[in-house]
């Protein structure tokens, strides 16, 4: 593929960055899975960040027959049609696999950075992650409460790191949450207006540069059954939610709400807009979870790079015996195939 910039220039199209992940997790199972159907496919070419050595244990773990190939980032391209192209951080995976150990979390951490650089050095298009395991990474002493904040520390300019978003994206439906992993209690307490217009702004403005969609359209859901039922199920939805979408439409951003959730998921709701924008974590999963549990992304906008990731975990249960479905990975390269795309257009 070829994409044009804004001039109507060529450019060459630079593969993914792809990350190793949880060693232990199913990330270089479906790694390993995607890139054997890469023809039949048709998927974007990419490059694993980590350990050649370890991939090749795996695969015959697995019972795969895979090429690989140790480049530099610059060489992956060309690799990619004949070899899964590895590039090495000099950190070594041992894990096996269903039995995560700290003695392999340098290994993934090491990955992520990587991929971030080459990325911003533009060696690569956009980052995709494979699952980590934040349990483990914590006891390797890792000091971010996930991916996406070590994500954000690494995008940081001038001392000062991007607020992140996330986004859960399938064909059928995209959502974003305002508050995310914390209890039902703290997410009524931490939502504001203020958060909430913020997460807006970020969500119109990933939606247009990256997926081409110059006026797209939010629906926001309320906090409370029926949205409140003008007051008498909670006054959140009042003196919370709607000012925000008040300060949202006088910016220009089509923003509507609050909706009911219950009512937002259906085929014909969910024709009326491209984002649903919801108040709890929940509340936003559950819909696309359902519809989409195979093949979901997770998207992370309001970074100055591209980073889609597998909408599942590590599934240690099932790592190294070749039952992992590779599908989440295969959506997450192609979406984040289509943002480079979009964002060089």
């Amino acid at each position: 593929m070829r994409a044009r910039n804004r001039k109507g220039t060529a450019i060459s199209a630079r593969p993914l960055a792809l990350t190793l992940g949880e060693p232990a997790g199913i990330g270089p199972d479906i790694t390993l899975a995607a890139w054997l159907r890469r023809d039949e496919l048709k998927l974007p070419s990419f490059y694993l960040i980590g350990d050649a050595g370890f991939l090749e244990k795996r695969a015959r773990t697995l019972g795969l027959k895979v090429r690989f190939a140790e480049v530099g980032a610059a060489d992956a391209g060309a690799a990619f049609a004949t070899a899964l192209p590895v590039v090495a951080t000099g950190e070594q995976a041992t894990a096996e696999p269903g039995k995560p150990d700290t003695s392999s979390a340098q290994a993934a951490i090491a990955s992520i950075r990587r991929a971030v650089a080459d990325v911003r050095e533009g060696r690569a298009s956009a980052v995709v992650t494979n699952p980590i395991a934040k349990s483990v990474l914590y006891q390797a002493g890792f000091a971010h409460p996930g991916h996406t904040e070590f994500l954000a520390e690494l995008a940081a300019a001038n001392g000062k790191a991007p607020q992140p978003v996330m986004m859960l994206w399938s064909p059928m439906l995209a959502v974003v949450p305002v508050t995310i992993h914390v209890s039902l209690r703290e997410a009524i307490a931490q939502l504001s207006t203020e958060l909430i217009v913020t997460t807006a702004r970020i969500v119109a403005a990933g939606l247009d540069r990256s997926f081409g969609l110059a006026r797209p359209r939010l629906a926001l859901s309320g906090l409370n059954p029926h949205a409140g039922e003008d007051g008498s199920l909670g006054s959140e939805d009042r003196a919370i939610v709607l000012p925000a979408i008040e300060i949202l439409r006088r910016e220009g951003i089509d923003a509507r709400g609050p909706l009911p959730a219950d009512t937002m998921f259906h085929e014909a709701a969910r024709k009326t807009y491209d984002c649903a924008v919801c108040m709890y974590h929940d509340q936003a999963l559950i819909p696309i979870k359902t519809l989409a549990f195979d093949d979901g992304v997770n998207v992370t906008l309001g970074l100055p790079f591209i980073r889609t990731s597998p909408d599942h975990g590590t599934a240690f249960d099932i790592a190294g015996s070749g039952r992992a479905n590779p599908a989440s990975l295969i959506a997450a390269l192609r979406l984040a195939e289509r943002m480079a795309a979009a964002q060089a257009s």
